[in-house]
Parts: C-alpha cells; structure tokens; sequence
C-alpha cells in the first residue's frame, strides 16, 4: 500500500510541470539564474521532475540537494542544512531555494536569506497547488496589510466565543507570505497568503477560545471538538481547561519542555491572520484530515486568526523550543490601535480583500 500521501489527485499529473513553471515564472526565475532543489528522503519524486522541467524552460540552472532525512510536520527548526559540510556554503551562493519541507524557524533559513537568496516552500498536495496558486492582487494587499500592521503598536482580539486578549508588537518585524518567492532575501510558501508578527515579549495577556471548528493546524490535524479556554499572562499559557482538545494541547506543550522549568513551549508565538481567497475553511473537511492536504489552505483562509505557541526564532528571538502550537481561529475580531479590520471572521478592510479565481 502507498503511503497516504501518494493517494490519488484530482489534477492530470501531466500538469505538475505546467504548474511549477507558472510558479517559478511567478517568483522570478529567468535565464541564467542558478536554483537549488532541497529535497529528502520522503520528497515526492515528481516534484523534483517537474522543478527541473520548469527551471529549463525558463532557462535557468537548476540542481538537487537531497538531505539523509525525513523532515517531519510537527519538528520544527530541525537544521537539514549546515551540517553537511559544504551545504550551507553551497546555498548562499544559489539565486532560488526550493524546499521540499519545513525549514521554519531554522538558523541557516536567516543565513541564506541574509545572502539576498529566495526561498520557495513546496510542501502541499499537487490539488492544493492548482487550487491555491496565488491570485491577481493578493501580494499588493499583502503588502498593504503588512503597512497597516507595522505601524499598530497594540492589538486586541475577541470573538462572541469568549476570546479577549491583547498584545503589543514593535520587537519582531512582520512577515508576509503572498505565494511565490520573487524578492531577493523573501521566503514564501507556495499556497500562502497570509501575515504575522511575534508579539512583544511578556505582552499577551488575556483569554482565547478555541471554538468547534477552529483547526489544530500543528500537531495535530483537526477541527477543535469541544472548547478550549486558554488563559495568558505576562506572554505564556498559565492554564488550558476545556475536554479532549485541552488535553491534546496541554500534553503536546508539556512533552515540549526540557526541563521542569522550561516555559518556552507555553510562550506566545507568531500572531496574524489569513488573506488568501482560494481558501476554504471547510477543505479539512473534505480531505479527510491528511496533513498534506491542510498545510497552507487550513492557515491563509481569508478571516481566520492564527494564534500559536512556542518558538520565536524566525522573527529573530531566541526561543527554539519544539513545542509548536498552530490554531487558525474563525470569527474573531481584529482591532488595530482602535481600528477594526477584520470584524467576525470577516475583513473589512478593502484593501486587504482579494477576489477568488475559480478553479
């Protein structure tokens, strides 16, 4: 038996290579440039094929870097780059990174891109691809949103589910992600949409409810069951009460630690919220809870509000804790400084709104 995530797609296979070089033409790719594939030992083989078709035609170099592992959904930072000798070197010097697994929160991530290198990550199904490519407009109300974000100094968020919490940022730099990597030093991920920030250290205080329907994007690949109430303070999680979510939740953070006094898993992490239209909050749903399938689609659907956990490295922190936590919240209330932009789930902002392409 294959394993689940080669189960069939919906999409003619014979399109993958088409695929990628609309999205390598999207991110940049011209003749002459020189792009390295990350690849590892659980990589899709025609994801591979279809970069190196893509990348001859549109003339540019293109070679494979395989790293001797399986880099897993619910490990972030693990370095798959660096202690090879050479690998690091060799990336800093390419125009194009493209990664076939999470390389998020890592060191030589900020080391590549510091380099003026672009990072593109392909971790999805071939239909997610196809579904989610980015639309016309969505990197310009990115960037609108991301103007509109650095300059809020304090944000609060509530929902009629009971969350009401606040946070101050100003520490840590915002991040957007638009679906394609076409900026020198710009990661992204293809099938995004979405923006965050991590909040001032000690800054988050208050309460936050997970609802049924909201989705456990990381570890776990599930709509909440039953509520969740979260309750922070001075930045951390002091207390999880609620049923089998709550208890999935506590679990996860507390396998985290390592030490009895290690607090980093319970720290408030990366904050933002969703702008992709090709989204839908139902495809969990409809996939049958198979990771690959709920990667980008189940955090950039336009509305949610992703809250997490854990570490902060990738805005430039200290924290590198494994304790992850990523839930896309529905129906919450975004106010910036006293102005509302997303109001129930909704943007109300115009600017950050972007039309749907079918598919």
């Amino acid at each position: 038996m294959l394993p689940s995530h080669f189960q069939s797609t919906e999409i003619n296979p014979a399109r993958l290579a088409g695929l990628f070089r609309q999205e390598f033409a999207l991110s940049a790719v011209k003749k002459g440039e020189t792009i390295a594939v990350v690849s590892d030992l659980g990589t899709r083989r025609e994801y591979v094929e279809a970069s190196f078709a893509a990348a001859d035609e549109l003339g540019a170099d293109i070679y494979e870097m395989c790293v001797n592992s399986v880099p897993s959904w619910t490990k972030v930072g693990v370095p798959t780059i660096g202690q090879c000798k050479g690998t690091l070197e060799a990336l800093c010097q390419v125009d194009l990174i493209v990664i076939f697994h999470v390389p998020l929160f890592a060191s030589w991530l900020r080391t590549v891109m510091q380099k003026g290198v672009r990072v593109l990550m392909i971790i999805d199904a071939p239909d997610d691809l196809d579904q989610l490519m980015s639309p016309p407009g969505l990197k310009e109300a990115l960037k609108y949103a991301d103007s509109v974000y650095s300059a809020a100094q304090r944000i609060q968020v509530t929902s009629k589910a009971g969350t009401d919490f606040t946070y101050e940022r100003g520490e840590y730099p915002t991040m957007i992600q638009w679906g394609y990597a076409d900026e020198p030093g710009h990661f992204d991920h293809w099938g995004g949409g979405h923006i965050h920030t991590f909040p001032n250290e000690g800054s988050a205080t208050g309460t936050v409810v997970f609802q049924p329907g909201d989705i456990v994007i990381l570890p776990y690949c599930r709509y909440v069951q039953d509520p969740v109430r979260v309750t922070l303070r001075e930045g951390h999680v002091v207390d999880i009460q609620g049923g089998l979510d709550a208890k999935l939740m506590a679990d996860w953070l507390a396998e985290g630690k390592t030490s009895a006094t290690d607090q980093d898993p319970y720290a408030v992490s990366h904050l933002g919220w969703g702008m992709n239209p090709q989204s839908r909050w139902n495809w969990l749903g409809l996939t049958s809870g198979n990771p690959e399938r709920n990667r980008a689609a189940a955090r950039v659907f336009a509305g949610n509000f992703l809250f997490s956990t854990g570490p902060n490295t990738q805005g430039g922190g200290k924290r590198t804790t494994r304790g992850h936590y990523d839930v896309p919240m529905r129906d919450c209330t975004v106010t910036l400084d006293g102005k509302v932009v997303i109001e129930e789930g909704q943007i109300v902002d115009e600017r950050m709104r972007v039309a749907r392409v079918p598919r």
